[in-house]
């Protein structure tokens, strides 16, 4: 049976409390603080909930749990205060200290028992959602902790280099025919097709976490068949028709291969997410022969490429508030900015064609 102590410097209301809670529970008293401090020691481990009065000689209930705040007894038992007290600030202070309920002079058997068993059951429930948090995170910092041990060997691994190497290379290739594109236009039409370029090349720790995600061997091969976007662009341009054009152009190239396109941005993902993501193949040159490697391109506008920068902190930032109206916000921004980028888009076309 849960062990109770009941602390009251009256012996009526110790007696009845007793009774009431006797066929339920093992029942401990104590007829003040000091008493209740002392058994509170001594079977701290086994109390399954403790009914405290407020106003007692030797050492007074707030006291009491003051005291079990600093051991951190009051984290896991439930503390139901007995009183007669009906004062709005001082059951505020009580809650504030960590007190989980009220029992209020004269006892009725059944709001006694209710609470009782109520506070209880939270407080089980409450332990063992703590319990079962804590294993989950030593779990999951074992598994990092892993993942981190197997990404410094396959950082330090000669072949795993050459690979990043050949990524990076694939990376300057792409880089190479974009400015070139970008040169073209600016001699052309007298504008540019794109703003900048930024590139990355996956971490190691991305790389191994990916591949144990998604149930893969943790090999090089396995890297360059199920991971597409270990060497990435992003291309940040002006206007929506740029991204089209500039990406029909750079595909209609005789040594690029298409192996997928995702056009988010006519198919924008639920949270307003736009963008057009091309994986393909490139080649690179090395001093054995030419090969292909896969490369992730992502064409954006500006004003695209600003919301999925606020979002990505969103997605990875834990102590934000509010968390689902800011999505719902963010969503409502992405369609505002769609629109202002076709309106721009108009004006630009405006312009072009008063030039003549």
């Amino acid at each position: 049976m849960d062990r109770i102590l009941v602390v009251d410097d009256a012996e009526l209301n110790r007696e009845l409390l007793y009774d009431i809670l006797e066929d339920d529970y093992t029942i401990e008293l104590a007829s003040d603080g000091v008493e209740a401090l002392e058994k509170l020691r001594k079977y701290q481990a086994e109390i399954s909930a403790l009914l405290l009065d407020l106003r007692m000689p030797n050492l007074d209930g707030f006291a009491v749990i003051e005291e079990m705040r600093r051991n951190g007894w009051i984290k896991h038992i439930p503390v139901l205060i007995i009183s007669s007290e009906h004062a709005i600030e001082i059951e505020n202070r009580c809650f504030n200290l960590g007190v989980s309920d009220f029992i209020h002079k004269p006892f009725e058997s059944s709001i006694v028992i209710n609470r009782v068993k109520n506070a209880i059951e939270l407080f089980t429930c409450k332990n063992q959602l703590e319990q079962t948090v804590e294993k989950q995170a030593m779990t999951l910092k074992k598994q990092v902790q892993i993942i981190e041990m197997q990404a410094e060997q396959l950082r330090d691994a000669r072949p795993f280099k050459h690979l990043m190497m050949e990524y990076s290379s694939a990376i300057l290739e792409v880089e190479t025919k974009l400015k070139v594109l970008n040169a073209e236009f600016s001699q052309v039409y007298n504008r540019n097709p794109f703003e900048a370029i930024k590139s990355r090349l996956k971490s190691p720790e991305s790389i191994y976490e990916k591949l144990e995600r998604k149930g893969y061997p943790i090999t090089l091969d396995s890297i360059r068949k199920n991971l597409s976007d270990v060497a990435g662009l992003r291309v940040i341009c002006s206007f929506p028709d740029d991204i089209y054009r500039l990406a029909e152009l750079f595909i209609k190239q005789d040594d690029i291969v298409l192996v997928r396109q995702k056009d988010y941005i006519k198919t924008p993902k639920a949270n307003g997410y736009r963008s057009l993501h091309l994986i393909l193949d490139v080649p690179i040159f090395l001093s054995n022969g030419k090969k292909y490697m896969k490369v992730e391109v992502q064409f954006r506008t500006i004003a695209m490429d600003f919301w999925a920068s606020l979002e990505h902190k969103l997605k990875y930032k834990r102590d934000v508030e509010n968390t689902d109206e800011i999505v719902e916000q963010l969503r409502i921004c992405a369609d505002s900015i769609e629109a202002l980028d076709h309106q721009m888009q108009k004006i630009r076309d405006q312009i072009d064609l008063s030039r003549g």
